[in-house]
Formats: C-alpha cells, sequence, structure tokens
C-alpha cells in the first residue's frame, strides 16, 4: 500500500495538544462605537451635493471604523469598512448580503439617517491566521 501512496490517517488529538480557541471580534462592542460615531458625526449634517463634503465624512467614518477595529482585535485579522452616504428623498432602500464566513468573521452594519441624508456603514473582520 506504501507504493500507491496511501497513508493512514493521523491520530486524533488529545485535549491536552489542542492549540488554545483564538480569540474572536467583539461585533458589539464596535456596533455600539458605529451607532454613536455616526449619530455624532451627521446629527446636524445637511445634503448639499457638494462632493468634497460628502466624500470627507465618507472618509473621517471610514477610517475611524478602521482605527476602532485595530483597538478592539489588533492581531489575525483583516478589515474593510464600506461607507455611503446619500441624500435621503424618502426613498425606500433595501440591502442584503450573503457569506460564507468562518465562525470567528464577523460583519457589522449600522444605518444612520436626518430628514436630509442617509449613511450606510459596513464593517468587515476576517480572520487571517
Amino acid at each position: 500500500m506504501a507504493a500507491l501512496g496511501l497513508r493512514s490517517p493521523p491520530p486524533p488529538r488529545s485535549e491536552a495538544a489542542s492549540p488554545r480557541p483564538r480569540p474572536a471580534f467583539d461585533c458589539e462592542l464596535l456596533r455600539a462605537y458605529m451607532k454613536k460615531l455616526l449619530s455624532t458625526t451627521l446629527q446636524h449634517a445637511a445634503w448639499s451635493g457638494e462632493r468634497d463634503q460628502i466624500k470627507a465624512w465618507m472618509k473621517e467614518i471610514g477610517e475611524r471604523v478602521k482605527e476602532r477595529m485595530v483597538e478592539i482585535q489588533p492581531n489575525n485579522f483583516k478589515y474593510i469598512v464600506l461607507v455611503q452616504i446619500s441624500e435621503n428623498l424618502g426613498q425606500g432602500g433595501r440591502a442584503e448580503m450573503v457569506s460564507h464566513w468562518e465562525d470567528s468573521d464577523v460583519c457589522v452594519n449600522e444605518l444612520f439617517w436626518n430628514d436630509s441624508l442617509i449613511c450606510t456603514c459596513i464593517a468587515l473582520a476576517v480572520r487571517t491566521g
């Protein structure tokens, strides 16, 4: 049998030999931060259509969310933050996301709106190691 390249399965690992559990990302801590950040940043904001102002808000929110993610779990994750701001014209909206994740990967979505604008912030933490 060895000539065919077949091998026996490895013996089961004992409890003592198993690695320590990998730390999980605390998505509830991030969700609370995102909710407060969006509210304080955009509470008095009004849609002006000025591209530079909208880009500045999106950049500030994205960078601050990413910095907070690194504070929560600095190792073994890659972070992706998506921010979208659009004019609130009373339109409806719907978004869904289907993904195949490891148990340790997370997606946090927070929505803010006022009479003038709508902001969606999506933060992804994907385990790298």
